[in-house]
């Protein structure tokens, strides 16, 4: 999703003196046209591409963990041995080169292929499997029954009317007009045909029946399973006021939501933001962008303050606020009309059209009605498997043992999504593996940019280490509760959060060891 980088550092088919080479570290080079790394662990060498294919993030800034690299932006991971994406945000493979060691120097050669898993390769082969949602999670784990070698009936389904998409994005760079909209479908309909996925596109599931494994279309059909993975994703919260169902009242949730947006943007002046939320925030920026004018009407005396904390909150108004933003706190919307909102309060602001963006709901009237277990979200374990057998959750409506904090949680991010989606996968394969990602977010607003690894729902402590102006922005914030660090948040300081996420990481581990 960026444009082609020139080429830097020596050309690596030519050579490089292995002294060079220092153990852990990346040297960026080319080979064959194309910028790669080449990275020195031990006695072994690898080179691979040098450009994360999530968002095209520099790899040399990222970090060597074991055999694999870390993206610095949104905390992808690649495979130096086979240039393998191994987990979300990326979905596609970087290039892998064989290398050579000869007189004192390493050579990069020809191109390596990942070889494909064969069918023999997967423990358990269900007969079928059948995957409820289309979003992040439901996406990812369909991509990944097809490279981990499952080769039986595959169907993914999806009430949206396109391709599954890449969500972040709209409410970020395709909103702003920054993204084109190539940048959004997160493959095009041909893929999901090649690997024989059947991704059924306004298609909803009015029941699932887990004692004859069989899922209830809205047409009235019933498909068979033998392995469900509930992804249905959450909803977004809807307003109870009168005037909430005019026409120019917009969520963001889908494509056609935001293209339904952009319309408006592009016709109108003046917007009112319901809600100070992530996805409030973001819209507000980007309609900015489009020289709409905004205004944000938030319950709340500082945006974001119970999830960022008030330093990182009272940053955002200012931003905002510097770029023409008008916030109303403390303030609620009691009606809406084709021209006005009205607050509580009685007073009245101008608009052409609406956007809420007041939370969202997990997506769970399937699974209760399916009795599967869970209040307000579904319960998993640490497989992802529900309390019923052979039926799995991910995503946004999944709650699972956390083994850092030592709770159930339930996040509602891109990349966890799209993470447990690809372990859901695994453990429909019967590789009984733990979900045990550290959870990780980032937000994008105007030139500023906020990455968050950890999970905090609740703190009693907040540090700040560094600066967070409008003239200077390079900090982290250290979530703690009891006098344990359990989040942090990072401007400007990407490779530390990939040192975060690692330390994170390694005391969850310590834990499961010595069983909590």
């Amino acid at each position: 999703m960026s444009e082609t980088p020139q080429l830097a550092g020596p050309d690596l088919i030519q050579g490089v003196p292995l002294s060079e080479l220092k153990d852990g570290a990346m040297l960026l080079g080319h080979a064959e046209g194309e910028a790669a790394i080449l990275v020195r662990r031990g006695d072994a060498l690898y080179a691979i591409g040098a450009i994360c294919t999530h968002y095209g993030a520099p790899l040399v800034e990222g970090l060597i963990v074991d055999e694999t690299v870390r993206c610095p932006w949104h905390h992808a991971c690649f495979d130096l041995r086979t240039g393998e994406a191994l987990r979300a945000p990326a979905l596609n493979d970087v290039p892998c080169w064989r290398v050579e060691q000869r007189d004192g120097k390493a050579y990069v050669r020809e191109k390596r292929t990942i070889a494909k898993r064969e069918p023999g390769a997967v423990p358990a082969q269900p007969t079928s499997i059948a995957i409820i949602g289309g979003g992040a999670a439901g996406n990812a784990a369909a991509e990944m029954l097809r490279r981990e070698g499952y080769c039986g009936p595959l169907m993914l389904v999806s009430a949206d009317d396109a391709v599954p998409c890449d969500r972040p994005n709209l409410s970020k760079g395709y909103l702003a007009g920054a993204a084109p909209y190539e940048w959004v479908p997160l493959r095009p309909m041909e893929f999901y045909r090649s690997h024989d996925i059947d991704l059924r596109l306004r298609t909803r599931v009015t029941a699932i029946d887990t004692g004859n494994r069989e899922v209830q279309l809205g047409d009235g059909s019933r498909l068979g399973y033998d392995a469900l993975l509930l992804a249905t994703g959450a909803e977004p919260v809807r307003l109870q006021i009168p005037g909430c169902d005019l026409a120019h009242v917009h969520y963001l949730r889908t494509v056609a939501d935001c293209n339904a947006i952009i319309d408006k943007a592009c016709a109108s002046r003046r917007a009112v933001v319901i809600g100070s939320s992530f996805i409030g925030l973001e819209v507000a920026a980007s309609l900015r962008q489009r020289n709409v004018a905004v205004e944000v009407v938030a319950r709340e005396s500082v945006p974001m303050e119970r999830t960022l904390g008030p330093e990182v909150g009272g940053f955002l108004r200012t931003l905002h606020e510097a770029h023409g933003v008008n916030f109303h706190f403390g303030a609620e919307a009691s009606a809406i009309t084709p021209s006005s909102v009205t607050l509580k309060s009685g007073e009245t602001l101008q608009v052409d059209f609406v956007i809420a963006g007041v939370g969202v709901q997990p997506a769970v009237a399937l699974a209760r009605q399916a009795g599967i277990a869970g209040e307000g979200a579904i319960d998993v374990n640490e497989y992802l498997e529900t309390s019923v057998p052979g039926v799995f959750a991910a995503g946004d409506i999944a709650r699972w043992p956390d083994s850092y904090t030592g709770e159930r949680l339930r996040v509602e991010h891109w990349v966890v999504a799209e993470r447990q989606g690809q372990t859901a996968a695994r453990n429909m394969l019967g590789r009984r593996e733990r979900f045990d990602a550290v959870p990780f977010f980032w937000t994008e607003q105007y030139d500023f940019g906020l990455a968050y690894v950890g999970y905090a729902g609740r703190w009693d402590e907040v540090e700040v280490d560094g600066k967070l102006s409008l003239d200077e922005r390079n900090c982290t914030v250290t979530y703690r509760r009891e006098g344990k660090k359990i989040a942090v948040a990072l401007i400007h300081r990407d490779h530390q959060g990939l040192l975060e996420e690692v330390e994170f990481e390694k005391e969850s581990l310590r834990k499961e060891r010595r069983g909590g």
